[in-house]
């Protein structure tokens, strides 16, 4: 090829051939840092994105097949945003930015991104919701909102219009009762007078009618019904109150407002507590079986709670499978005395009724692509169940490292059941501040205050 015939060529090819990549960085450490090129980030017709992202080392690491040493390590990553799992397409060690030392393709398959990884930091940048994603939900929310509240109305004023109907019935009197006439003369012939016949006695007075002020309409009716109701309610015993975080309804008050809450009072084994001076030992690792699926999500007047199709634990031989997995703010638990920002409880069940809750602490730091999916989700109107087709999967909130604390506790909510295995992973994941903070403008505070260890025996993993 001529140089002229080459500059022709060269001028035609798009200008990203040969435009250098725009490396950002996303995540600095000791000794470390995390980058990726944007222009690389592709969405491919089954909503999997395909990066390019990179591992830059300060020291320079020799490479075991080639006895040379190198200090970049670039991957083309594939990564599915829904269930977390990612596929490295290729792989390039290098010596500096233009020197490569070797590549390799992985015929590796797609598998689950660990958090704190490379893969974890570069999907949360790459699957980050955009502008246009954002708006799209709101529409759609928007629009649900929208159809339930048409729904409400009409079913309002149908009851509105059944009980103005029942009303007006016990409202209208009782038809007049028709009695015959009594014969009377006739016409010119005077009628005897019957002789020793008893005086007919005088006819009460007619009730005066009442002023048209005085009748209540059927909505009126209502309200004074209302106002009465909410009379009884201001005098209620303490059994009608409803439990919840602080008033007349906190902990201080649950095993007073039903019977069936005595334990939140008398009970030796409740949770939460302080993990303290557990005894160091080698714990059986929990066998984590979570599955993506679908799931429904509820703001339920204590917590968001969520529940996923299928997945189970297995741990000391016994299998529980998941019932539902919700969120409190701050952690109940604390380790040490130290306190996290949130935790994630995910409740099971075995076969004879027991139940295991793994505890998943939180604190500040990134995003976390799993929790604000659910974020996404939320319903609008409290106690409004949201079925979402979208999929998660359960193992993209589990941290990398899954060593645990392990005791015998209870609910932390009325009832306040014992018997209740727990088990508190020790590593904490990361939850923006922002994700927090949408957690906060629905729960302040729905933690119950720390229980008495009461000498219970506490295990950790060593």
């Amino acid at each position: 090829m001529s140089r002229h015939a080459f500059v022709v060529w060269a001028l035609l090819l798009p200008a990203s051939v040969f435009a250098a990549p725009t490396w950002q960085v996303i995540s600095s450490e000791a000794g470390k840092r995390i980058e990726i090129d944007r222009t690389t980030i592709k969405r491919d017709e089954g909503g999997k994105i395909t990066a390019v992202g990179r591992l830059v080392l300060e020291k320079d690491i020799v490479d075991p097949s080639s006895g040379s040493a190198y200090r970049i390590i670039e991957a083309t990553t594939r990564y599915d945003c829904v269930s977390r799992n990612a596929a490295t397409l290729k792989r390039a060690f290098k010596k500096s930015d233009g020197e490569i030392l070797r590549e390799e393709e992985p015929k590796s398959s797609e598998l689950p991104v660990r958090s704190g990884t490379v893969d974890d930091k570069v999907l949360r940048e790459v699957c980050r919701p955009t502008k246009s994603d954002a708006r799209e939900v709101a529409e759609k929310a928007n629009e649900a909102a929208g159809q339930l509240k048409k729904a409400n109305e009409e079913m309002l004023k149908k009851e509105v219009a059944k009980a103005e109907a029942a009303e007006s019935v016990k409202k209208s009197p009782p038809p007049a009762v028709k009695t015959m006439p009594r014969p009377g003369p006739t016409p010119g012939h005077a009628k005897p007078a019957p002789a020793a016949e008893p005086a007919a006695p005088t006819p009460a007075p007619a009730p005066a009618p009442q002023p048209a002020a005085h009748v209540e309409s059927a909505p009126k009716a209502r309200v004074v019904a209302v106002r009465s109701r909410q009379a009884s309610a201001q005098v209620a015993s303490p059994h009608d109150l409803h439990w919840s975080y602080e008033g007349d309804g906190g902990p201080e008050h649950w095993a007073a407002l039903d019977p069936k809450n005595v334990l939140c009072g008398t009970g030796q084994r409740q949770s939460p507590i302080d993990i303290r001076e557990g005894i160091r030992v080698d714990l059986e690792p929990i066998k984590f079986d979570y599955k993506p699926s679908a799931f429904r999500i509820v703001d339920n007047g204590h917590t968001v709670q969520v529940a996923q199709y299928g997945g189970a634990i297995s741990v000391s031989g016994k299998t529980y499978e998941l019932v539902q997995f919700h969120f409190h703010k701050p952690a109940e638990e604390k380790v040490n005395g130290r306190s996290f920002d949130m935790v994630a409880h995910l409740v099971h069940r075995a076969d004879d009724g027991k139940l295991a809750v793994v505890a998943i602490l939180m604190e500040k730091g990134s995003e976390h692509p799993f929790v604000q999916t659910l974020w996404n989700n939320l319903p609008l109107e409290r106690n409004l169940e949201m079925s979402v087709a979208q999929s998660i999967d359960l193992n993209g909130l589990l941290p990398e490292n899954r060593n645990y604390f392990t005791y015998m506790g209870s609910l932390t909510t009325p009832p306040c059941s014992e018997g209740v295995l727990w088990l508190v992973l020790k590593q904490p994941i990361q939850v923006s501040a922002d994700q927090v903070a949408i957690f906060s403008r629905l729960y302040r505070n729905n933690a119950r205050p720390i229980q008495s260890a009461s000498g219970r025996l506490i295990k950790e993993s060593r």
